[in-house]
């Protein structure tokens, strides 16, 4: 059967064929592809019909009539296929269908490029799932040029206002290879997550810059004043040394609450082996005690027991306390959401399942682009207020009263 020309199509013949590619597992797009010939036959008969209207309406005044054609490559969801392409002897004939330097049928497949790319997808995965999907070959700079289509959205986005008050936000960083001048260097991605006044958790920001610091996480504090928030009830963190303070010079109102699973982690560095499931064990009465005196007391007890040996850990618990002990004047739905930093590690790990196939990224653009699109895929799966909300926003209304109302 040939389907490429209309007067011989049999279509008892075509649904023949249709079952039995798709009982034996062939594609049914690219070079062979059952469906293709179809868009190469509406293809021309769109582009004959354009080409007699010109004709037509240049023949008197310019003595134009056709003049054959040329092949011509189109590339297309439904896989590369030459097609004729009229021309007319005066050289004036612009088809509308298929512009005269056209050779990409849709633009489908530069959605298609940056939705795979945001999955995590590599430029070889991608250029090996086009070939074999489309017969369509993509070479790196096509992919790279089409993911920059991204780039005045991610400015955009960067730059958009904020609310006004956050009464929940973690910070945290992830870090990332660049390869810049022929050398690996690390960077570092800056992120805040927030909780807004109805309940819903938002990405507030990406930066990037060469490695954790308290004075980058300043800049980033700072670019949020500028861009409208003017009041944060509580900012959740690991112990990074200086980024307390610096909340507290940015947002004088806000308490800082110290990551009770850092600290956790940061004592089990100090326990030797054989000891560390009952140290931990102790330790864990400390943050889930009822009442921050009760706490003290459980951290004094565990002291007088480990203390001798392992006095580092409670120097860091005592240093640490102001910042640990926030938690303790809460209720237990909000105190479960600020005693950890796990929310902002949560999307991290969605973060890093899309960048995990990444040795080394060509720039921080490269890492910009993928990081976006994750966190557009994470804030879909974010739909809806966070668990026990209701809850939560008492307690909120009870400890800051008016301040949820600005």
């Amino acid at each position: 059967m040939t389907i490429m020309n209309k007067e011989d199509f049999d279509l008892d013949e075509f649904n023949k064929r249709l079952i039995e590619d798709i009982k034996a597992g062939k594609s049914l797009l690219g070079k062979e592809g059952i469906f293709t010939p179809f868009i190469k036959m509406a293809l021309e008969a769109s582009l004959k019909a354009e080409v007699d209207e010109h004709v037509e309406a240049t023949r008197s005044s310019a003595k134009n009539r056709k003049n054959g054609s040329t092949p011509k490559l189109v590339k297309s969801q439904m896989g590369s296929f030459e097609i004729a392409n009229p021309r007319d002897r005066n050289g004036t004939f612009e088809p509308k269908i298929l512009g005269k330097r056209q050779i990409k049928l849709s633009s489908d497949m530069d959605q298609k490029i940056i939705s795979l790319f945001g999955f995590g997808m590599s430029y070889s995965d991608i250029q090996k799932h086009f070939k074999e999907m489309y017969d369509y070959d993509v070479s790196d700079g096509t992919i790279s040029a089409i993911t920059d289509q991204l780039l005045p959205e991610i400015k955009e986005w960067q730059n958009r206002p904020l609310e006004s008050v956050y009464p929940v936000i973690w910070m945290d960083a992830m870090h990332y290879k660049v390869r810049e001048d022929g050398v690996v260097r690390s960077k570092a991605v800056y992120s805040i997550l927030g909780v807004t006044t109805e309940g819903c958790k938002e990405v507030l920001g990406i930066y990037i810059g060469n490695s954790e610091s308290a004075s980058f996480w300043r800049q980033v504090l700072n670019d949020f004043k500028v861009r409208g928030v003017e009041d944060v009830f509580i900012a959740c963190i690991d112990n990074l040394s200086g980024l307390g303070d610096a909340i507290d010079d940015f947002f004088p109102s806000s308490e800082v609450q110290l990551c009770v699973v850092h600290q956790m982690r940061n004592s089990a560095k100090y326990v030797a082996y054989k000891d560390l499931r009952e140290i931990m064990k102790d330790l864990k009465l400390v943050y889930q005690a009822a009442t921050e005196q009760q706490g003290l007391e459980c951290l004094k007890e565990a002291e007088l027991k480990w203390g001798k040996k392992y006095p580092a850990i409670f120097k860091s618990w005592i240093n640490n306390w102001d910042r640990l002990a926030n938690l303790y004047k809460y209720g237990k739905e909000l105190r479960r959401l600020i005693y950890t930093t796990n929310p902002i590690e949560s999307y991290h790990r969605m973060v890093r399942k899309v960048t995990k196939t990444k040795g080394a990224y060509t720039s921080e653009t490269a890492i910009l682009k993928q990081v976006y699109l994750a966190i557009i895929n994470a804030q879909t799966k974010w739909n809806g207020q966070i668990a026990a909300w209701n809850s939560i926003r008492n307690d909120l209304n009870h400890y800051f009263g008016d301040r949820m109302e600005q």
